[in-house]
């Protein structure tokens, strides 16, 4: 059976540029041109993945997204937006959202973008974590509120991807290649050696002591462990 997507979108001329897409890809795809809408579909009906403007009437993106993930909703949201400022997309997926893509964008990446998260979707059938405690760090993945000791610690939207990753496999051994397509995707230009990075980011402002981590282990020559 095919996958079933929303397609929230108000641009009547992408609507249908992009039904006809999907539909020849063989995916089975409805449309809503409004965020309240778009939020009652995807709230009611099953559907496997939603693609969701962030500038929409009624209710923008944002809210949309925010809404169902505080419903319990794990539907896969990839978020089209006419932003490129940094911090807009970093919004988007500290509410949840899976992925982004900036408009205007070629069609064979928005292609290429929905086979991943479906392919992930389908893979990891265990239940992604909302809310998470380990030592004296709390994370709500809900929001992206991150407190150690109960002060605000600051996580930039990869590594909070990559947390929620580790954690959602926790005590499993996740190697470098399943980090890059899971929450990189592959992008040009990503090696494993940014995964090191954020690994190490996430140590300094998690880890009671960075150099001999508690939680996040290395696995040498093959990934990462998160032990709780």
């Amino acid at each position: 059976m095919s996958a079933r997507i929303l397609l929230v979108e108000d641009e009547p001329g992408l609507v249908l540029t992009l039904s006809d897409l999907l539909a020849a890809e063989g995916y089975t795809v409805e449309s809503s041109g409004d965020g309240i809408t778009g939020l009652a579909r995807a709230m009611n009906d099953p559907f496997d993945l939603v693609v969701l403007d962030v500038m929409l009437p009624g209710k923008n993106g944002f809210e949309v997204c925010r809404e169902l993930r505080q419903h319990g909703k794990d539907v896969a949201i990839l978020m089209l937006t006419a932003k490129s400022q940094l911090t807009d997309r970093v919004v988007g997926l500290k509410l949840g959202a899976d992925d982004y893509l900036i408009k205007p964008f070629e069609p064979p990446e928005l292609v290429a973008r929905i086979e991943a998260l479906l392919r992930r979707v389908k893979k990891d059938k265990r239940l992604a974590v909302l809310r998470f405690q380990f030592g004296r760090v709390e994370v709500n993945f809900e929001t992206g509120d991150v407190r150690k000791d109960g002060v605000p610690v600051s996580l930039a939207g990869k590594e909070l991807e990559l947390l929620r990753y580790l954690v959602d496999h926790r005590g499993n051994v996740v190697s470098r290649d399943e980090l890059l397509e899971a929450v990189w995707e592959y992008q040009p230009g990503v090696s494993s050696r940014t995964i090191d990075v954020h690994v190490a980011w996430l140590r300094q402002k998690l880890e009671d002591t960075p150099q001999n981590p508690r939680y996040i282990h290395t696995v040498r020559g093959v990934g990462y462990r998160f032990a709780a």
